[in-house]
């Protein structure tokens, strides 16, 4: 037996969910050459458990399974223990939560997979209990199972290395192929297919998609629906948006008392989450709430982005600027606890009669509770005004009390205990906040957009290898480690293209550039027309997959594809533009055939199709000004390019974007009359020149067009465009 095998040897690894399991009975390894070459050698099956450090029904099954002397003795004896950080290599939870899917039409985590040693798949499930459940529909039990694989592997290998085949042969058509004759990338009808799909799956009564529970934020489909309102002029997609945002933001899903989203409800009323606070559900559901308030007005969607970022940069933030990953659903071993309350608890922090019956009956805290042991979960239950009714108050003294009481009860609960902080530094999940926290930068203040510099710095720093042009996944306490994904170069690029939005710093940019030029020259397969997850020189696996369905994160492609639009005005050279309708034609049927699946994808194609907008300022930084009438307007999938005045002073961008002359995006867009100007355009029509923001984004609305391609004096304009 190899010496791997005979012990457990995630003791050496960074991963904070690995550690959790470096004490276990059970002799893992992680996935590496040394767990996989012993694998071979030995001729055992694998037996690969993927979870990540804030899954609570993680923690469920290695207090049930993985601590058991009786599991441990079955899987070191017969199997390869192999335990994988779905956070750390996405790659395998995305081609094993496949066959999941496939053939039990579910997944999640902890996934539970029995593989051959060359890494096939025979049988797959999620959580098991030890022993079979026949009150949960007559589960099978994890040690059985164990039991009966193990058995099988020696009497009856045939029927299980068939159906291995057959399962790898499925997980390859799935994500690896691609059709053999491309269609036409979607055309703007596409918005509207997504909205309709949107629009048939929601709770009209509780908010949010789907008729029951659990729920789960879908921050891409509200954006879908906000942009469908604003081309289609129709109200019933923004009513459906407002209703998902207005329940997430009321129910248990938010955190109350200290601001930030848990990873999802359990009910289909949004009262009970699972309480872990994930980086990329932080950051990609403050965006939708921005969208809504510049689009609707509403100081509460600003308020709860705002608070939602001050929660990130308080309870996620590195020293030196970049953002953790998750915090446990767990507090001392039990969950929620952290965050519920009782009555008793509320009045004994607030030692104020009034001011603790207000916030108990303003968040239905009750002595029967609503979660476990008679405690509450704090929800919106009752009005303002039948708050202030009930106790002879007016409306502001009862919002006087609740932020209070709001700010009393956060100092009260920092006393209790903390859940685990996962301190992995993800690269992509990185660019998501990023990326947000820049949107919130133009839009609530200039602080948020120091803190997107500040982790762009600090992952820039650290895991972007400029010399060799590669891009790490993982940062923590010092060691980095692992390849970039799609998903890591594409969102961070993102990330960094919006910051430059924000700032107007060129350095941004170029570092967008840069690795947009690395995912189509690592990540883009010509042959198949398609974005693959993992690069090309990357680990091969039994299939690479690609990332097309939006699902708790954005789609990588979809993402890439969109961003790959963008900057091709930036880049002339690259033949991005041409790269991202590829993708588009390769995927067109996939994305008709099911929009809602594929909302990045869809959005990315309805730009396309539109010809994508752009409001472009030349002045020496965006003023203030502009600044302020840009937040409040939403104008969705405009590219804000800030430039120099002059074309003579973009002489130093240009060397940072390795351009010999100046790309479409800025040319004849100069500074007029001495005073910032604004250009807005769309396809290839533009508007004149404009002092100031109302005036220029009026033209998007039917304005005058001015077409780069017709024989109109543009002397009469005040602008010489090519």
């Amino acid at each position: 037996m190899s010496d791997a095998l005979g012990r457990n040897r995630l003791a050496d690894e960074q991963s904070p969910y690995l550690q959790q399991h470096a004490d276990n009975p059970v002799n893992w390894q992680p996935w590496d050459e040394t767990a996989l070459q012993a694998a071979r050698e030995e001729d055992r099956p694998i037996f690969l458990s993927v979870g990540y450090s804030a899954c609570h029904w993680c923690h469920v099954m290695a207090d049930e399974s993985f601590e058991d002397e009786a599991v441990a003795q079955v899987l070191n004896e017969s199997y390869v223990p192999v335990k994988v950080d779905r956070e750390e290599r996405p790659d395998l939870d995305r081609i094993y939560q496949t066959i999941c899917q496939l053939v039990s039409g579910g997944g999640g985590w902890p996934l539970s997979v029995w593989l051959t040693p060359q890494g096939k798949p025979f049988y797959v499930g999620t959580y098991f209990p030890k022993e079979e459940r026949r009150d949960r529909g007559n589960v099978p039990g994890f040690l059985d199972l164990c039991r009966s694989f193990a058995d099988a592997w020696e009497n009856d290998r045939e029927e299980i290395e068939n159906r291995a085949e057959q399962w790898t042969s499925a997980i390859r058509d799935q994500l690896e192929e691609t059709p053999d004759d491309p269609g036409e990338s979607p055309g703007t009808e596409i918005l509207g297919e997504v909205a309709k799909a949107a629009i048939r799956g929601a709770d009209r009564e509780y908010g949010g998609f789907g008729s029951g529970g659990p729920k789960f934020p879908q921050p891409g489909r509200v954006e879908a629906l906000l942009r469908s309102s604003v081309h289609s002029g129709e109200d019933e997609p923004l009513a459906v948006a407002m209703e998902t945002l207005d329940a997430m933001a009321n129910g248990g899903l938010y955190d109350h008392v200290g601001g930030g989203f848990h990873r999802y409800a359990t009910d289909r009323q949004w009262t009970v989450p699972h309480f872990e606070k994930m980086l990329y559900d932080n950051a990609e559901i403050p965006r939708a709430y921005l969208a809504a308030h510049r689009l609707t007005g509403r100081a509460d969607y600003a308020e709860v982005a705002r608070e939602t970022f001050d929660f990130v940069a308080r309870e996620l933030r590195h020293p030196d600027g970049g953002f953790y990953s998750t915090l446990d659903a767990q507090s001392g071993g039990e969950e929620g606890t952290f965050y519920v309350w009782t009555p008793e608890q509320v009045r004994d922090a607030l030692a104020d009669e009034t001011r603790a019956d207000v916030f108990c009956d303003y968040y239905g805290v009750t002595s029967g509770g609503n979660f476990e042991n008679g405690t509450t979960v704090l929800t919106v239950s009752t009005p303002v005004d039948e708050v202030a009714e009930a106790h002879g108050l007016t409306t502001e003294d009862v919002v006087d009390h609740l932020d209070a009481a709001r700010e009393t009860l956060f100092e009260a609960r920092e006393s209790r205990t903390r859940p685990p902080r996962d301190e992995k530094v993800l690269a992509g999940w990185n660019g998501l906040m990023i990326s947000s926290l820049a949107r919130g930068g133009l839009v609530l203040g200039d602080e948020y957009a120091e803190l997107a510099a500040d982790a762009l710095e600090f992952v820039r720093d650290r895991l972007w290898d400029a010399d060799e042009r590669r891009l790490s996944r993982r940062f923590k306490d010092g060691d980095v480690k692992g390849a970039g994904y799609l998903e890591d170069y594409a969102f961070l690029a993102r990330g960094a293209f919006d910051l430059y939005q924000t700032t107007g710093d060129v350095a941004h940019l170029a570092f967008a550039v840069d690795l947009a030029r690395e995912i189509v020259a690592s990540f883009y397969d010509e042959a198949a027309g398609t974005l693959y997850f993992t690069p090309a020189d990357g680990e091969a696996l039994v299939t690479r997959p690609q990332e097309l369905q939006d699902q708790s994160t954005p789609s990588s492609v979809g993402v890439a594809v969109s961003l790959l639009s963008d900057l091709d005005a930036f880049a002339p050279d690259a033949d991005f533009a041409a790269v991202a309708g590829t993708v588009l034609d390769t995927h067109a049927d996939r994305i008709r055939g099911r929009p809602l699946e594929h909302v990045s994808l869809a959005l990315a194609a309805e730009k396309r199709a539109r010809g994508g907008s752009e409001v472009v300022v030349a002045a020496d930084g965006l003023p203030e000004s502009f600044r302020r009438s840009l937040a409040e307007r939403y104008v969705p999938d405009a590219v804000l390019s800030v430039r120099p005045p002059t074309d003579d002073d973009l002489s130093p961008w240009l060397d940072a974007l390795s351009l010999d002359e100046v790309p479409p995006v800025w040319r004849g867009r100069e500074m007029r009359d001495g005073e910032p100007t604004v250009y807005a355009c769309e396809g290839r029509a533009c508007s004149p020149p404009a002092h100031s923001v109302e005036e220029a984004l009026s033209w998007f609305e039917g304005g005058p067009d001015v077409d780069l391609d017709s024989d109109v004096d543009l002397d009469d304009v005040d602008a010489d465009f090519d």
